[in-house]
């Protein structure tokens, strides 16, 4: 028998290796803290609103420009750095991304006025906008294909954790201190570690077999071998293929790639982006605001949306027991629309302050169920050449859409509609998404990479 015939590619001893915590889990960890300071920084948008608006006397149209700023500065990054990924390597990116935010983090706390301040925001959603799109492609082709949905479900375990962090330690902060500019440094230090500790992820061996970097593809394959303590055998490498270079048209030639590959495909990820993920940010951006203007005390108010926030830890860990069994599409089909129906019954109770924080609650972990296997899902969806600005486009095209539609939503649609209406049309946009990936797009449970 020909030895080639049967011999596994590089690809697939990577995704067949045993799961080890000191080497597939430390980048899991490595990575879902970088993803733990985006769901910090987002959350803080919706701490900054009233605080900034207070501070500059700010009406709620300029107010809402904190979050656009913010998430639009996200969603540029997001393209960005996901086609970055995608042409100079996981890695460079990986660690790039966090040191852009917390310098601009920095110079955002102590901006003289709001136009300084909106331009600073921008800035650091920009480093920060690639997190997401860099941190799953890394953490993705990595980790074996068996445990796969759960561990990239489990991912968003940090983003609960970073938000919650924020609204409790932004809550004590201010009880505290009164300082608006303190809840924004008090995550560059962590955020700086953390930069440095990414500096010793090794390069993602699937990027480098796609670029034709076969010696040190080899070196990490084997390195991961001896590490897990999986017994070692032959596999292939392709020959040397040529490596595109970045440039300002790169990016718009892997969105071009991206909507090639499978245009029903990329507008089931682009739709299902969007539409939960605009339902989710209008909660974090809106509901400190909403809850003040309906009797809670500041403090208050961010405790019960850190409290929103912390609950979805226990939504993503249902979301990964049942991601594996149940499937992707099951799970977001249910899950999205009853998510935006949430909020809209929020709307309904929110002078009844009990009421209002028990649905919250409800809110804030069937959100947590959807949003980690949207995450696991679309970055399923796309070969290893694309993963990174498949992902990072789907991720623009949302971060545009939560940059815009909180602003929207304070200055049109909330004083026009009324608060459960506005909620209502979200949650219609969600239900649209769900039809459409239900009829064009694939199951990805247990699929092998490639």
């Amino acid at each position: 028998m020909n030895i080639y015939t049967t011999m596994p590619s590089g690809e697939q001893v990577v995704q067949e290796l045993p799961w080890r915590w000191k080497v597939q889990g430390r980048i899991f960890l490595i990575g879902g803290l970088g993803f733990m300071f985006d769901a910090w920084d987002v959350t803080l948008n919706g701490v900054l609103i009233p605080l900034l608006s207070k501070h500059w006397s700010l009406t709620p149209g300029d107010a809402g420009w904190i979050g656009t700023a913010n998430l639009i500065g996200m969603a540029l990054g997001a393209f960005a750095w996901g086609t970055i990924a995608d042409t100079i390597g996981r890695k460079k990116a990986f660690s790039a991304t966090l040191l852009i935010f917390s310098v601009f983090t920095v110079l955002g706390a102590f901006a003289p006025d709001i136009v300084w301040f909106c331009i600073f925001r921008f800035m650091a959603g920009f480093g920060l906008g690639g997190c997401i799109p860099v941190d799953y492609a890394l953490v993705g082709e990595f980790t074996p294909r068996k445990q796969r949905g759960k561990v990239l479900t489990a991912m968003d375990g940090w983003w609960p954790i970073g938000a919650a962090l924020c609204g409790f330690v932004s809550a004590g902060l201010i009880a505290a201190f009164g300082d608006w500019r303190l809840t924004m440094l008090i995550m560059v230090l962590p955020a700086f570690l953390v930069f440095w500790v990414r500096r010793s992820v090794p390069e993602s061996p699937l990027f480098l077999i796609h670029k034709g970097r076969r010696t040190e593809a080899a070196e990490v394959i084997d390195s991961m071998v001896l590490a897990t303590g999986a017994d070692p055998r032959p596999y292939s490498l392709p020959d040397p293929q040529d490596t595109p270079r970045l440039s300002a048209g790169s990016a718009w030639t892997q969105l071009r790639s991206v909507w090639q590959f499978n245009w029903k495909i990329t507008t089931a990820a682009w739709a299902l982006f969007f539409s939960i993920l605009l339902v989710y940010y209008l909660s974090l951006t809106w509901v400190p605001r909403i809850l003040i203007g309906a009797g809670f005390e500041d403090y208050k108010a961010f405790v019960t949306t850190a409290s929103m926030a912390a609950v979805g830890l226990l939504g993503v860990i249902v979301a990964a027991v049942l991601v594996e069994r149940v499937g992707r599409k099951w799970i977001l089909a249910i899950t999205g629309p009853m998510s935006a129906l949430t909020l809209v019954i929020v709307a309904f109770v929110v002078d009844i302050p009990s009421a209002a924080v028990f649905w919250l609650l409800v809110f804030g972990f069937v959100v947590q169920v959807a949003i980690p296997v949207l995450y696991a899902y679309v970055s399923e969806l796309y070969p290893t050449e694309l993963r990174g600005s498949g992902f990072g486009w789907a991720s623009t095209f949302s971060r545009v859409g939560a940059g815009i539609g909180p602003l929207v939503f304070a200055q049109y649609f909330w004083p026009e509609f009324g608060l459960a209406n506005s909620f209502a049309l979200a949650g219609g946009l969600v239900l649209l998404s769900v039809l459409w990936m239900a009829l064009f797009s694939p199951e990805t449970k247990q699929r092998v990479l490639t």
